[in-house]
């Protein structure tokens, strides 16, 4: 009998990003991705959401590698807490990739301090790697960031085949096309034992397009526009589509001026290792773009989902130290909303708009295609594929939903297709595939300007947005366990000051019954008084208000 593999999956099953899963035989354990997602308007504070790493730290003496399919955040963002949290007395974790997506995780984990906690492996596209007792084909697919991998996992369980976030381009920027050919030499032989594939565009019929196809749109814009300095904003690890509008600018005689950090380092690292072509005289540094007629000038900027900090965000403010926005400009977004992102984005728009500036994006001209195969590809992946067993992955969960009834009409049969989401745990045996939880799938909350926050933070956070705060002010002589003089309530954000008076004079006095009727208990702790007068007052406020600020009793104590 072969040994057990079991397939825990920490993130990325039933959302959009912090992907990150475990392969595990032998007692040896295979990282797949390690990503984050970003914080948004429903989480104050907070910078990055994380995998719980801790399924990975306990078995951290099992790690064999790491395997990073491609560049995008939602896939290696996680990296440096990850290595962070195993610390810095473990040898360093092997973190295998292409050249393009290694340099982005180095430059990653520079910032973070801690580059000599990784050894990062170059693979290229069809290389065979041993990682620990697995073996390891790396295979090319197109994305919307250049030199991603499929990557087929030989176990003791058959051939693991995770798809990475594909698409089939057949006329790619680059090139560089999806392998369905090696796919199917896989199929036949030793066969597939387990699809793991991406379903973010599941229940999206069709086919997406080429990222070619949007070349005529960034043609347009360059035309129309001749005359403005044109600000284009893009993903900063979108290296396709900068080249095609670097195409443009050096075609219409502009320099392209890249703004932003990500923006000037991952265009670095892209010319660096060849797969970003623009002669070095149509590339300009940022603070000379003033001595350039704006007819020559092209931005390439970040900040198309309306991040706070990003370069377009500082424009929308007049915060940028750079540029000066006015009726001469044209601002293009060149990617559409990420879900959740709507309304951030459409107030950056419109703070743009104010500005003077000419805003275009994907609903005016055709500027931007999807990174992610549609149902058309998938149909077209799990026929060459044709996997005994299915679980699909990468995506909310009715795009999982999707993406399994998709699976079963292409001949995968209802009981060898298993959804999960985050927590849950495969085991592939010799006849079967079991689905059991491990974890609770649950989310780490990163602010970072603080570090680590916890679930109570969060809520106290969104409490205090939604509904204000009330402080309980007494002074206590606790020897004799008296009350010093009448409580005190003080409200910020509950309710208008001309309102509160009475209402904060009542509940002074419930305050007040609370501590003197706890007093009253001889054997009663300090921090049980707290506890009562927090629960007395906290039924009054929801009683009258029906509102629930939050609460914090200061109550001092005194030696008389």
């Amino acid at each position: 009998m072969a040994s057990e593999v079991r397939i825990t999956f920490l993130g990325g099953l039933g959302e959009i990003g912090r992907n990150c899963a475990t392969i595990e035989a032998d007692g040896q354990l295979l990282i797949l991705d390690c990503g984050q997602m970003f914080g948004d308007e429903t989480l104050p504070g907070v910078d990055a959401i994380l995998p719980d790493f801790e399924y990975i730290v306990k078995r951290s003496d099992n790690i064999v590698g790491c395997i990073a399919t491609h560049s995008h955040e939602d896939h290696i963002g996680g990296f440096p807490y990850l290595l962070e949290d195993l610390g810095s007395k473990r040898k360093p974790v092997k973190i295998y990739g292409s050249r393009f997506t290694l340099g982005m995780i180095q430059g990653k984990l520079s910032e973070a301090g801690i580059p000599s906690r990784a050894d990062l492996m170059e693979v290229d596209d069809g290389d065979t790697v041993k990682i620990g007792g697995f073996s390891v084909e790396f295979l090319p697919v197109t994305h919307s960031t250049p030199s991603g991998l499929i990557s087929a996992i030989t176990t003791p369980q058959g051939v693991v085949l995770h798809s990475s976030d594909f698409k089939l381009d057949h006329t790619p920027i680059d090139g560089r096309r999806t392998d369905l050919a090696r796919i199917g030499a896989i199929s036949g032989n030793p066969g597939i034992r387990l699809l793991l594939a991406d379903s973010t565009n599941a229940d999206s019929p069709g086919m997406s397009e080429s990222e070619s196809s949007i070349r005529k749109g960034i043609n347009d814009i360059f035309e129309e526009h001749s005359k403005k300095r044109l600000i284009i904003s893009a993903f900063s690890s979108h290296i396709h589509r900068v080249q095609q509008i670097a195409d443009e600018a050096v075609r219409t005689n502009r320099v392209v001026f890249p703004l932003g950090r990500s923006m000037v380092r991952n265009l670095a690292l892209a010319r660096d290792v060849g797969i970003l072509n623009i002669p070095d005289q149509y590339v300009g540094d940022i603070e000379k773009v003033d001595d350039y007629p704006f007819e020559r000038v092209c931005v390439v900027a970040t900040g198309s989902q309306g991040e706070p900090r990003a370069a377009l965000s500082k424009m929308a403010a007049g915060e940028s130290r750079f540029l000066e926005l006015g009726e001469n400009d044209a601002v293009v977004f060149s990617s559409h909303p990420i879900p959740g992102n709507e309304a951030a984005v459409g107030r950056l728009r419109n703070n743009l708009a104010r500005k003077g500036a000419t805003i275009i994006h994907s609903g005016k001209v055709h500027i931007h295609t999807t990174g992610h195969g549609k149902a058309g590809e998938l149909q077209t992946l799990h026929a060459v594929a044709s996997p005994e067993w299915f679980v699909p992955v990468h995506g909310e969960y009715t795009h999982l939903v999707a993406h399994a009834a998709l699976g079963h009409q292409m001949g995968v049969p209802e009981n060898r297709i298993i959804l999960c989401e985050d927590g849950n745990q495969v085991i592939l045996s010799d006849k079967k595939i079991e689905r059991t939880r491990v974890t609770d799938g649950g989310k780490v909350y990163i602010d970072g300007s603080i570090g680590y926050l916890t679930q109570d933070v969060i809520d106290d956070r969104l409490s205090l947005g939604e509904n204000g705060f009330l402080a309980i002010d007494a002074i206590i002589d606790w020897d004799r366990r008296e009350l010093i003089g009448p409580p005190r309530l003080v409200s910020r954000g509950w309710l208008e000051e001309s309102q509160a008076g009475k209402l904060l004079d009542d509940g002074a006095k419930v305050a007040e019954k609370a501590i003197v009727d706890a007093l009253a208990d001889k054997d009663v702790s300090f921090e049980e008084v707290e506890r009562r007068t927090r629960r007395a007052v906290g039924r009054w406020v929801s009683d009258k208000t029906r509102r629930r600020p939050v609460l914090a009793p200061m109550l001092r104590s005194i030696s008389g």
